[in-house]
C-alpha cells in the first residue's frame, strides 16, 4: 500500500494507523482495568485461555522489574530511531511489510509507554494457561508479532541487496 502514495501522503497513513493501534491498544486495558481488576479471572477457554489482569512493572517476562527509569530512558531514544526508519524507508512494494512492523512497534512502544508514565506499570490481560505463558496485553501483541516477521524477514524474504538498499536509505545525508 505505501507504495502507491506519495512519502507525505505515506506519512500521513502512517500516522492516524498508529494511532488507531494505541487506540486498540488503550481501549482494551481500559476494559481490563474496568472488568478484571480485583476480580477473578474471565475463562475464555478452560484451561488453555483467560482474561487475567496484572499489573506488571517490568518488561516481556517481569525482566526489568520495578526499573521504570530504564524505560523512560530506552522507550523515547528507540521512538526516535524507529520514526527514523519510517521516515527514510524505501518507497518500494518490497519493503510495504517493513513499513508496516515499523508502525506495529511504534504503536506497541508507545502503548506500553503511556501505561509507564501514567500508571508506573503496564496492564496486562491475556493468558495462555495451556503453556503458562506470561501475562501480555495487546502492545505485546504488536511488538512480539512484529519482531517475528522482522527476523523471518530478515532471515528468509530480504537478499543481500534488499538489506543494503535499507541501509542506504538510512544514512545520514548532507543536504536533504
Amino acid at each position: 500500500m505505501f507504495h502507491k502514495f506519495s512519502k507525505k501522503i505515506s506519512m500521513i497513513y502512517s500516522f492516524f494507523l498508529i494511532i488507531a493501534l494505541i487506540a486498540i491498544d488503550q481501549l482494551t486495558k481500559l476494559l481490563a482495568v474496568s472488568n478484571l481488576k480485583d476480580k477473578s479471572d474471565f475463562i475464555i477457554i478452560p484451561n488453555v485461555f483467560q482474561l487475567h489482569y496484572l499489573e506488571n512493572t517490568g518488561a516481556a517476562f517481569s525482566i526489568l522489574e520495578g526499573k521504570q527509569i530504564v524505560f523512560a530512558i530506552v522507550t523515547p531514544i528507540l521512538l526516535l530511531a524507529l520514526l527514523f526508519m519510517l521516515i527514510r524507508m524505501p518507497q518500494n512494494k518490497k519493503f510495504t511489510c517493513l513499513n508496516y512492523i515499523i508502525i506495529f512497534l511504534i504503536a506497541g512502544a508507545i502503548g506500553n509507554y503511556i501505561d509507564r508514565i501514567t500508571n508506573n506499570y503496564v496492564v496486562d490481560f491475556l493468558y495462555f494457561s495451556l503453556i503458562n505463558f506470561p501475562v501480555f496485553n495487546v502492545a505485546d501483541c504488536y511488538v512480539t508479532v512484529s519482531i517475528f516477521l522482522l527476523l523471518f524477514l530478515v532471515l528468509f524474504y530480504y537478499k543481500d541487496e534488499d538489506l543494503e538498499e535499507i541501509k542506504l536509505s538510512l544514512k545520514f545525508r548532507k543536504n536533504g
